[in-house]
């Protein structure tokens, strides 16, 4: 019996064996491939455009300090290290950090700005010699995640700084470089404690163990997982050395939450909590970051600021006993306060209705999956201070129309469009009141009437045609009746419901003259107005009906602004894009994404039409905006739907261009005119961008000529209505108006300019 149970003993035990030998063999296999592979699902990185410092820019010294706050760089009293900057009057002196960019490396640089006469005057190296342009670092703004959520910076072990290792492994793990992925010792602290307690309330592992369980495993306390996480430690150590085991416990090791987002690994720790880059951490914020690591929740700098402190000044002391540190550099640590951000890394979520643009762009030569895991460096046109112009203009502006016009508070909603007429980029987007928050993307998918923001598209159409329509061609105000195809009739009626009579083309759409523009379109022909949609960069072209004319089509803001921004470039169309170039990893480009430019309508018809929206600025329906601007060489259009449901404005400078829309989305009446509404805040938001003005004479090679409108004939110094309006060669007035002298035979265009 004795014999039999011992040849029992031993088969199972073989057994067992082969089985823990087994079972072992394919957890080895399992942890080499997923190790050897890719390690991370690394998201798509959004960056904004650089600021570039160039001597005549026009910026201030506040202006520049406030974009290095912005992205994480400190004032200091001596500047030495990269992300450091001293403003000293009208000097600044700045140590910036490298950056490499789609088109080369741009180096770190210690320089010496100089600002004067409204701009800056120049820029000086530390050597003495001129630096004609540099740029500072790029803004991170968003990333494109998984759906799990997780986030990284990777880092390589040699960029870590040396003391941040030195104070882990102190802290964390102080036999690392002796153990062979288990610390027996610590594992019989951790069991006797565990024994006490009836559970699993203490362990010992080590960084291997650690990183097995976060890179593997789940945080389940089980004497089952604590046995397989020793097993797969043990194998982790014999295939990979010390130093490839230490930087994936770097870029693994979880520090935080940021809403949806897991912060993974120092390097977006570093970011998240300072706002700066890895290499720039000081003693104390190195001390937190490896306290945090012993509970991420428990010690929150942010939400447990007492619990964090006193656990950092435990890590400092440690610091100090290893001698990692000197007794007064830990001193002063231990004074120091957390200097964590007040919020966290707002690069990645202030911005989600820009970064949803930059998304949706991508999706169209990338799979989601190549975004959300190949860790692209995406660079784009975003302009965070116009950004954060756009979001402060709508935020106090609509505040401003609520308590102005008793409307309860909160119930308007807006959306806004910036971007630059020369090159088609899209600077700045804001999806909704609450910027900052993800949700319905208001500027990309609120397709709503655009009322009178059509008309210039009809007059475009007219002025297309120079030997039929001028400026000055009067056309009739009068009652419109169309017997429609389903047995209705439409029959129009003028905002103020009073008839006009014959008003020239430009005052019928400054004014914004409903029955005019009907009957002007219905003379050019609607098809004509339909095809001004697609010459100007629209997608689709609407239905040509008689309603066309009067905005009876939904756009969202975006598309609204491809329109005016087609416009204020003189008719050339650059489709809007909101990406500059793509790199992978490893900053190697991918994708540079190149100005598409292509004509449009005619450009002498355009420069009329701008001249026509500057009258909207000057004396028609967007004249209460001139109270911000120094100069009145703007253009725009204001836009009205019926009951008052949607208020536009969509306007620019030669270099800006900005759309906006008010409303509600219940589509509940805003009570609001495209001027009492969308225009106030438009011009808050333009008035701190101070856009160029228009070229309104120059353009399109047409001739300014003095004229009396409401005659449609030429004028002179007699005349006391005469307006200089510009006309296509050979298509002005030949007529003069009986107010003037009677015109000598021959007289020609620069008498008519100066009216002799």
């Amino acid at each position: 019996m004795r014999h039999r149970l011992l040849v029992a003993g031993l088969v199972v035990l073989c057994l067992a064996a082969s089985a823990l030998a087994l079972y072992t063999f394919r957890l080895d296999a399992e942890l080499r491939a997923r190790f050897d592979g890719v390690r991370w699902a690394l998201p798509a990185q959004i960056y904004a455009a650089p600021l570039e410092l160039y001597a005549g820019k026009r910026l201030g010294p506040q202006d520049v300090v406030h974009e290095l706050r912005r992205i994480g760089y400190r004032t200091r009293s001596t500047v030495e290290r990269p992300g450091t900057y001293s403003l000293r009057g009208d000097s600044l002196e700045l140590a910036s950090r490298g950056f490499q960019f789609w088109d080369g490396v741009e180096p770190a640089r210690r320089v010496t700005i100089g600002f004067g006469d409204g701009g800056i005057r120049g820029i000086q190296s530390q050597d003495g010699g001129t630096v004609p342009i540099m740029r500072l670092d790029p803004m991170l703004i968003g990333s494109i995640f998984p759906k799990h959520g997780e986030d990284r910076v990777l880092v390589r072990l040699e960029d870590v700084p040396p003391l941040l290792i030195q104070t882990l492994i102190a802290v964390e793990d102080g036999d690392f470089y002796s153990h062979y992925g288990i610390d027996w010792s610590g594992i019989a602290r951790a069991a006797w404690a565990n024994v006490q307690a009836g559970g699993v309330v203490q362990g010992g592992s080590t960084i291997t163990q650690q990183l097995i369980k976060n890179f593997f495993l789940s945080s389940e306390r089980t004497w089952v997982r604590k046995a397989k996480e020793a097993l797969m430690a043990i194998l982790l150590e014999i295939h990979y050395s010390k130093e490839e085991i230490l930087e994936a416990y770097l870029n693994e090791v979880y520090l935080g939450q940021d809403g949806p987002r897991a912060v993974h690994g120092v390097g977006l720790a570093s970011v998240f909590y300072f706002g700066k880059p890895l290499s720039e951490l000081l003693p104390e914020e190195i001390a937190l970051l490896i306290g945090i690591v012993k509970g991420p929740s428990y010690y929150n700098p942010r939400r447990n600021p007492e619990r964090a402190l006193a656990r950092r000044n435990l890590v400092i002391n440690r610091m100090e006993e290893d001698q990692l540190i000197a007794p007064e550099e830990a001193r002063q640590a231990a004074e120091a306060d957390l200097g964590v951000r007040a919020r966290g890394d707002r690069g990645t979520s202030q911005y989600p209705a820009y970064v949803d643009l930059v998304r949706r762009q991508l999706q169209a030569q990338y799979r989601e999956e190549d975004l959300t895991s190949e860790g692209l460096r995406i660079f784009t046109a975003f302009d965070p201070r116009v950004q954060a112009v756009a979001e402060q203009a709508i935020r106090e502006g609509l505040d401003a129309i609520e308590r102005g016009r008793d409307i309860e508070s909160g119930t308007l909603e807006s959306a806004a469009v910036v971007t630059s007429v020369e090159t088609g980029e899209i600077l700045a987007l804001v999806g909704g009141r609450q910027a900052g928050y993800a949700g319905f993307n208001r500027a990309l998918d609120a397709k709503r009437p655009i009322g009178s923001l059509a008309k210039p598209l009809v007059y475009l159409a007219a002025l297309s045609e120079p030997e039929r329509y001028r400026l000055t061609t009067l056309i009739p105000d009068a009652p419109v009746r169309l017997d429609m195809p389903n047995g209705s009739v439409w029959m129009p009626e003028n905002y103020d419901q009073e008839l006009h009579g014959d008003v020239p083309i430009f005052e019928a759409l400054s004014k914004s003259y409903n029955l005019a523009t009907v009957h002007l379109a219905l003379d050019v022909g609607m098809q004509d107005v339909a095809r001004q949609y697609v010459l100007l960069g629209d997608d689709t072209k609407p239905a040509p009906l008689p309603s066309l004319a009067l905005g009876a089509v939904e756009r969202s803001p975006l598309e609204v602004a491809q329109l005016y921004n087609s416009i204020g470039a003189g008719g050339f169309v650059t489709p809007l894009q909101a990406i500059r170039d793509v790199q992978d990893r490893e900053g190697q480009p991918l994708e540079r994404f190149a100005r598409k430019l292509r004509g449009g309508p005619d450009a002498g018809a355009v420069s009329l039409l701008q001249w026509a929206m500057n009258r909207v600025m000057i004396d028609g329906t967007a004249r209460s905006a001139a109270r911000y601007f120094r100069s009145s060489a703007l253009a725009g259009k204001t836009g009205t739907t019926d009951e008052l449901r949607d208020s536009w404005f969509a306007g620019f400078g030669s270099d800006v261009q900005a759309t906006v829309w008010v409303g509600r989305d219940d589509n509940k009446p805003a009570a609001l005119t495209g001027a009492s509404g969308a225009l106030q805040l438009w011009a808050r938001l333009m008035a701190s961008l101070d856009p160029r003005p228009v070229d309104l004479y120059g353009a399109g090679g047409a001739e300014p000529t003095w004229v009396v409108p409401a005659m449609d004939a030429l004028a002179d110094t007699e005349c006391q209505d005469r307006v200089l309006v510009p006309y296509l060669p050979g298509s002005a007035p030949v007529e003069w108006a009986p107010c003037a002298r009677q015109a000598e035979q021959g007289n020609g265009f620069w008498e008519r300019l100066f009216g002799s």
